[in-house]
């Protein structure tokens, strides 16, 4: 690895302050498990210097406000794995983090991390994606709030200016405790990427598919919502046959690639299965006249 500056912020003020300072040629260092990696092995020069976040114990904890249920950009995903709040919460979150690398990279990486690295086969983003998530992005202007899927631009690429920082995420009030669940398929259990990740939310006390959502992963640029198989669902009773036509129609929304991990065919076929999966998870979670856990 070639050299580099470093230097260490304080708090997420700090960090957007030397952002400022050292503008494009600063990266930011949360727990280094993707940027280390590619430091290593790009063919690209370094950063001038490295913000390391790591001590900013503003951008850690989890929480529920009156927003909703607040993640800080440093918690790792061990973090997530082992909280009480997330268990009852939002467990489809704790699926998600618990298949995401090796324990080491748990241990180490973090939920803002993970998602602004941007890859479209990231484990984190289709739950949050299905379920609302905000996230918090602070500057030198000062904090904004934007939908989650605004962060995503483009394979690692985000909307992010050069000295901004994402500083929470944010799941609303409002589907704080919706029944939710996530699939991931990999080409082996442990350490994969995902061929296809797919998480679904909704509603369903009263024996019909209410506020639907359904998020995918690995099967376009970024990770993406499927409206026509929500609008199929939405009103619905609840049923296997309806499950698997929404799965049927999500894959007719995804744009796959073929490499040489998996054909586009192949994946457009895990995400049929995949989806109907996360549904049936979800209805797992459904109680009756099931309401806000946050209310």
């Amino acid at each position: 690895m070639k050299p580099f500056g470093y230097v260490a912020a304080k708090s997420a003020e700090h960090a957007v302050a030397l952002l400022a300072e050292y503008g494009k040629g600063a990266k930011v260092l949360a727990g280094g498990t993707d940027l280390l990696a590619d430091l290593k092995n790009s063919p690209h020069p370094p950063p001038d210097v490295m913000v390391d976040i790591s001590r900013a114990t503003d951008l850690k904890g989890i929480a529920l406000t009156d927003a909703g249920l607040r993640i800080g950009a440093l918690t790792t995903h061990t973090e997530i794995v082992e909280s009480p709040l997330v268990a009852q919460t939002l467990p489809a979150l704790a699926e998600a983090a618990v298949v995401i690398g090796a324990v080491q990279t748990r241990n180490l990486g973090t939920i803002g991390g993970n998602l602004i690295t941007c890859v479209p086969s990231m484990d984190s983003g289709p739950t949050l994606l299905a379920l609302d998530a905000q996230v918090t992005i602070l500057g030198p202007a000062g904090r904004r709030t934007i939908p989650l899927a605004a962060l995503f631009v483009g394979p690692r690429k985000t909307s992010l200016a050069p000295d901004e920082l994402l500083v929470e995420i944010v799941i609303p009030k409002r589907n704080v405790g919706k029944p939710s669940a996530f699939q991931k398929f990999g080409l082996r259990k442990g350490q994969a990427l995902a061929l296809v990740n797919a998480a679904a939310a909704f509603w369903g006390g009263e024996g019909v598919f209410a506020e639907p959502a359904i998020a995918l992963g690995a099967v376009a640029p970024t990770v993406i919502r499927a409206p026509k198989a929500e609008a199929y669902l939405a009103g619905r009773p609840i049923s296997e046959e309806a499950m698997a036509e929404a799965g049927r129609i999500a894959a007719t929304e995804a744009k796959p690639i073929t490499d040489f991990r998996a054909s586009a065919e192949y994946r457009l076929d895990l995400i049929a299965v995949l989806v109907k999966r996360a549904l049936a998870g979800s209805l797992a979670r459904v109680t009756p006249n099931q309401k806000d856990l946050a209310s």
